[in-house]
């Protein structure tokens, strides 16, 4: 479905994050991306969304080469991106944010269609509609930036931090409206800082450290004495 394969990435076509990093996303498949601080975790996402510079490597769709084309081709060929720190409009409703979502879509029916089903995902959207986003809880906007970007029908989802901020229950709903996207197909790359809680819903993990993949896994990752040390701490 989706591969990196030994990209070399940074900033500014100067400094380097990553350095030869290779993962796998399967069909219908939520992958984990666990690190600590700075280790280039969200630099991956920027990476395949045309937001940081491949040095070298491929990135790789369907069997297509990515590395280089632009964000709306992108979006277009059904990846979509939900950044760190629910990036939406504040001062829209949650309706015009979802409406901003849909901007790739030129038929009117296409986009009515695709808002319903969000709607239906998301109950509480459809209740808030009206709403100025700068209104909704902090969990709510996270799922309103995830339902922007699912208006896009995508086929893969890139997460950066969906949890980041939210407190332990609304946690635990939006790690429960993952797995339910998953469920419905879309296959999922996902950065998450609560390291535990990732593992716990991801196929598959990858760790991550100064740009590095150090290790990879599934849910028996939980078993490797580094990660249980340095990932977890008290919380197992």
């Amino acid at each position: 479905m989706f591969k990196i394969d030994n990209i070399k990435a940074g900033y500014n076509n100067a400094v380097e994050v990553l350095h030869g990093i290779s993962l796998n996303v399967g069909a219908s498949e939520i992958v984990a991306l666990i690190g600590p601080n700075g280790a280039g975790k969200s630099t991956v996402l920027k990476s395949i969304f045309g937001l940081a510079d491949v040095y070298s490597g491929k990135i790789i769709y369907k069997d297509i080469d990515i590395t280089d084309l632009k964000t709306h081709e992108l979006i277009s060929l059904g990846i979509s991106y939900v950044p760190q720190g629910r990036q939406i409009f504040s001062s829209m409703t949650v309706l015009e944010n979802l409406e901003i979502g849909a901007f790739i879509i030129s038929d009117k029916d296409i986009i009515k269609k695709s808002i319903e089903n969000v709607f239906q995902k998301f109950p509480i959207l459809r209740e808030k509609k009206d709403n100025l986003a700068a209104n909704l809880s902090g969990g709510q906007q996270q799922l309103l930036a995830i339902a922007r970007a699912l208006i896009q029908n995508p086929q893969i989802l890139l997460l950066d931090e969906p949890s980041l901020g939210l407190d332990p229950k609304t946690m635990k709903e939006i790690f429960e409206k993952i797995v339910e996207i998953k469920n419905e197909g879309i296959s999922i790359l996902m950065v998450e800082q609560n390291a535990k809680q990732a593992v716990a819903i991801a196929d598959k993990t990858y760790v991550l450290e100064s740009g590095n993949i150090v290790l990879e896994g599934g849910k028996e990752i939980l078993q490797n004495k580094k990660i249980r040390q340095i990932y977890f701490g008290e919380w197992i």
